[in-house]
């Protein structure tokens, strides 16, 4: 009678561990965040000789095709770097900037990612193994669609009210002071514990620069105009950039909204065929 209850025993210890064992795996797993859904920006380089004026303003023949106000919007901008470019080696961006009909400062930190033949969804996944997903609402995803070339972008953007008027930024030490402040965690501890706060400490101003930007409706699209005045290459002047673009979510719109786009240039002899490098030229030259 003992051998029995003791078998009996057995047999429902073991019925009970193999139930626990079936439920476990019929458990679903935690899956893992979907890759983040990005906007579009499509930008082109146009001739500053043909499109502005001898002043810098565009010329009403600009301003009537690309259907754009006459009245610009001011905006002062600095990015911070080390004097080794620690930051823009591993894909960051700090900028600074102040517009002028607003009462706060923008504080932007960016991490670029390059799009290879066209293969966005590559660049997305390599991105969400690196924290930036589709359930990160603290970062902004962006494809900026240039002339020949793609680049996926993460960004954060704080802002911090002010009393400056007009375009006018704090000094420099103070401006750092406040990225550092508002330093978000993914970049402080980017790729070791702290390495962001530390390049961060150590960076200086690239600029400021201020610019002018014009914006309009083309196509029943917002469309912007931007002229940089950035210090030339010899370093004995300014030579302007002027920037063309767009922006949209509608992933299915974005292609044939870009061809337009440059079609009109081409057609208006307007655009420069190469991809647009405004930051990095800034942090070059300055």
């Amino acid at each position: 009678m003992k051998k029995w209850k003791k078998v009996t025993a057995s047999l429902m210890l073991s019925i009970v561990t193999l139930g626990s064992g079936l439920t476990f795996l019929d458990t679903p797993q935690a899956s893992a965040a979907a890759n983040a859904v990005p906007a579009y920006e499509v930008k082109f380089l146009a001739k500053p000789e043909l499109v502005l004026n001898i002043n810098g303003t565009p010329r009403s023949e600009v301003i009537q095709s690309l259907g754009l106000n006459a009245t610009p919007r001011n905006i002062n901008v600095e990015y911070f770097d080390t004097n080794a470019l620690g930051l823009d080696a591993q894909g960051w961006n700090v900028r600074f900037r102040k517009k002028d009909d607003k009462n706060n400062y923008e504080l932007t930190y960016k991490k670029r990612y390059p799009v290879i033949n066209g293969d966005i969804d590559a660049a997305l996944t390599l991105a969400n193994q690196e924290g930036f997903d589709k359930s990160d609402d603290n970062y902004e995803a962006e494809i900026d669609w240039g002339y020949g070339k793609q680049t996926l972008s993460f960004s954060n953007t704080k802002k911090v009210d002010t009393t400056a008027t007009g375009t006018q930024l704090p000094s420099e030490k103070n401006a750092l002071n406040l990225l550092l402040d508002k330093l978000p965690g993914k970049l402080k501890n980017w790729s070791a514990s702290h390495w962001g706060k530390q390049q961060l400490t150590q960076a200086r101003a690239y600029g400021p620069i201020s610019f002018q930007r014009y914006e309009g409706t083309w196509n029943g699209q917002e469309l912007t105009l931007e002229v940089w005045p950035i210090r030339n290459a010899a370093g004995t002047g300014t030579e302007n950039l002027v920037e063309v673009s767009f922006k949209t979510d509608d992933s299915a719109a974005v292609s044939g909204l870009r061809s337009q786009l440059l079609q009109l240039l081409q057609n208006k002899n307007w655009l420069i065929p190469v991809d647009g490098l405004k930051t990095q030229t800034i942090l070059e030259r300055y």
